[in-house]
C-alpha cells in the first residue's frame, strides 16, 4: 500500500509551515488515521536524535509527536546545519557526510533527491497518510533547477500542495499572488488551495481581498487562521525571534536565568521548558551585550564551538562569568557550552572550522578534541544533583578528557558518566540536550540555581494539549473537506 500525501509550502520562511503541518498531523491522528510527517530537506540548527540513532530536524520530531509515533531518520532524510556564512554540515539519513558550500551541495542535488525518494518510499509502506513540509519558498526561481525541497519533490511524487502565507509580516496578498505567478504551469496546477495565517482582528476585513485573490488566481482560500496565542511548539530556528521579543522585568521571587546567544548557537529548544516556567525569568543575551543580574547563566550548544568561543572571549565573557560565579551565581554549559568551560578545545582535522586549537575559559579541568564520528544517542540516567532522573539526547563530535570528569554531572543508565560538576557545586557541564524537559531534573536544577520551592512543569503534556488545540483550530477555521477530498477520505 502507498500512503496518500499532501505537501505544505510557504510563501516565505517562517510562514507557519511547521506548525500547520503538525496541526494537520494531529487532526488526522484524532480521526484515527495512521499518519507520519516528512520533510525532504531541512536547514536548521535545532536537531533531535531519532529512535533509529540518526539526526533529524527538531520540527519533524515535534510533528512525529503530533502523529503519536516515534521520530525516525526517514522523516527528514536531508538536514543542512549551517556552520559558516556559506557552508553547512550535510546530514543524510541521519549521519554526517561532511561539510559543503552552496555550490558543492547544489552539484549533488540529484544524489540527494534519490535519498529523499527512498526515504519517502519506505514511509509510504508504513502509514496511510503523509504530511510533507516544504522549505523556504517554492518561488525561489534561482533554486528551481534540481529542487528537492518544494515543487521539485511535489512533482516527483505527484502530490497536491497547500500554500500558506503569514499576514502578520504584511503583504499577504502580494506574497500569495506573486508566488503563484512565479510557479510553472504544472506547479500552479497542483496547488490545491491557499491559507492565510496569523490574522489578528475581524476576518471580514479580508473578504474583498480574498475575493480578488481567488478570482485572479483561480485558487480558493482554505480559510484564515487567527493568531493563536499560547502555541509554543518546537521550531526549526526560534532563538532569533525569541531574542527580538521584549523581555519584561523579572517578577518578585522569579529565578533569573540568562542564556548567552552566540552567532552559531544550536538546539535552543533546550530552553523551551524554561520559557514556560512561571517561576523563571529567562533572558537571551547577545555576545556583545553586558551580562544582567542573574542566578544562573547558561552557555548553550554551538555548531562552531571554537569560533563562538573566540567571540565570547573577545567580548570579555571570561571576566563576566568569573564575576558572576564569584558573587554566588551558578554556571551551566550544555554540549558546546560545556566544551568551552574546559582549558582547551582541539580541532586537528578542521571539522567545524580551520584546523587548530583554542584556549577555553579554564573553569573546569578538562580538554576536548573533535573527532570525525559524531555521537548520536538518546540517553537516560540520574543527575549528581539530588540524584534526579533525567533523559535527553547527545549530538556532538567532541571527546572530553580530564580530572573534572571524575565528578560527573550525570550517571547514565548503562553506568557510563557524562559531564562534570565543580568541587564547589557552582559550575556544571553536560553533553545532554533536553535536560529541562525532564520534570524532576528541571526542579532539581532550578533548586540548585537558587529557587527554593520550584513547581513541576511537564513540557510534553503541554505540547500534547497544544497540538490538540491546534488541530481544533484548523478544524474550526479551515475548510478541511477540501483536504479530505484530496486525500481520498
Amino acid at each position: 500500500m502507498t500512503a496518500k500525501a499532501i505537501m505544505i509550502q510557504g510563501t516565505t520562511s517562517n510562514a507557519g509551515k511547521s506548525i500547520f503541518a503538525a496541526g494537520l498531523c494531529r487532526w488526522l491522528r484524532l480521526r484515527g488515521k495512521r499518519v507520519a510527517p516528512f520533510k525532504p530537506q531541512n536547514m536548521s540548527l535545532n536537531s533531535a536524535v531519532a529512535v533509529d540513532g540518526g539526526e533529524i530536524g527538531r520540527a519533524q520530531a515535534m510533528q512525529a509527536l503530533a502523529c503519536g509515533i516515534d521520530p525516525t531518520t526517514d522523516m527528514n532524510p536531508v538536514l543542512l546545519k549551517p556552520n559558516s556564512m556559506t557552508g553547512s554540515q550535510i546530514i543524510v539519513n541521519g549521519r554526517s557526510i561532511g561539510n559543503m558550500d552552496a555550490k558543492q551541495y547544489h552539484s549533488r542535488k540529484p544524489e540527494m533527491m534519490q535519498y529523499v525518494l527512498e526515504s519517502f518510499a519506505r514511509l509510504s509502506t508504513q502509514y496511510d497518510y503523509i504530511v510533507i513540509e516544504g522549505a523556504g519558498s517554492p518561488a525561489e526561481i534561482n533554486l528551481r533547477e534540481g529542487d528537492i525541497a518544494n515543487m521539485g519533490f511535489a512533482e516527483a511524487i505527484d502530490c497536491p500542495v497547500l500554500l500558506i502565507a503569514d499576514i502578520e509580516q504584511g503583504g499577504v496578498f502580494a506574497h500569495l499572488y506573486g508566488t503563484l505567478a512565479l510557479l510553472s504551469r504544472s506547479e500552479r496546477k497542483r496547488v490545491l488551495a491557499m491559507v492565510i495565517n496569523k490574522f489578528r482582528g475581524d476576518p471580514g476585513l479580508l473578504t474583498s481581498g480574498i475575493d480578488w485573490l481567488e478570482k485572479r488566481t483561480g485558487k480558493s482560500v482554505l480559510g484564515v487562521l487567527p493568531y493563536l496565542t499560547d502555541l509554543n511548539l518546537e521550531a526549526e530556528d526560534s532563538l532569533s525571534s525569541r531574542a527580538r521579543k521584549h523581555v519584561p522585568a523579572p517578577l518578585e521571587n522569579q529565578l533569573r536565568i540568562c542564556v548567552v546567544r552566540t552567532p552559531r548557537v544550536s538546539n535552543d529548544t533546550d530552553f523551551d521548558a524554561l520559557c514556560e516556567h512561571p517561576q523563571v525569568h529567562l533572558q537571551f543575551v547577545d555576545a556583545n551585550a553586558p551580562l544582567p543580574p542573574a542566578d544562573l547563566v547558561i552557555l548553550p550548544g554551538s555548531k562552531n564551538v571554537r569560533d563562538d568561543l573566540d567571540v565570547l572571549l573577545a567580548n570579555g565573557w571570561k571576566e563576566k562569568l568569573l564575576r558572576h560565579v564569584r558573587y554566588g551565581g551558578k554556571l551551566l554549559g550544555i554540549c558546546g557550552g560545556f566544551q568551552m568551560l574546559g582549558r582547551a578545545l582541539h580541532d586537528p582535522l578542521g571539522l567545524e572550522s580551520s584546523a587548530g586549537s583554542s584556549s577555553g575559559f579554564g573553569f573546569l579541568e578538562l580538554e576536548t578534541t573533535l573527532e570525525p564520528e559524531k555521537r548520536l544517542a538518546r540517553v537516560s540516567g540520574s543527575m549528581t544533583i539530588e540524584d534526579a532522573p533525567v533523559s535527553g539526547y547527545e549530538i556532538h563530535m567532541g571527546v572530553s578528557q580530564g580530572h573534572a570528569l571524575q565528578r560527573p554531572f550525570v550517571t547514565l543508565a548503562d553506568r557510563t558518566v557524562d559531564g562534570a560538576l565543580s568541587e564547589d557545586d557552582s559550575i556544571a557541564g553536560t553533553y545532554l540536550h533536553g535536560l529541562f524537559d525532564s520534570p524532576q531534573a528541571c526542579k532539581a536544577l532550578l533548586r540548585w540555581a537558587g529557587l527554593q520551592k520550584p513547581q513541576e512543569l511537564n513540557l510534553r503534556q503541554l505540547h500534547e494539549a497544544r497540538l490538540d488545540n491546534l488541530a481544533d483550530a484548523l478544524n474550526r477555521y479551515l475548510h478541511l473537506e477540501v483536504v479530505e477530498r484530496a486525500l481520498g477520505m
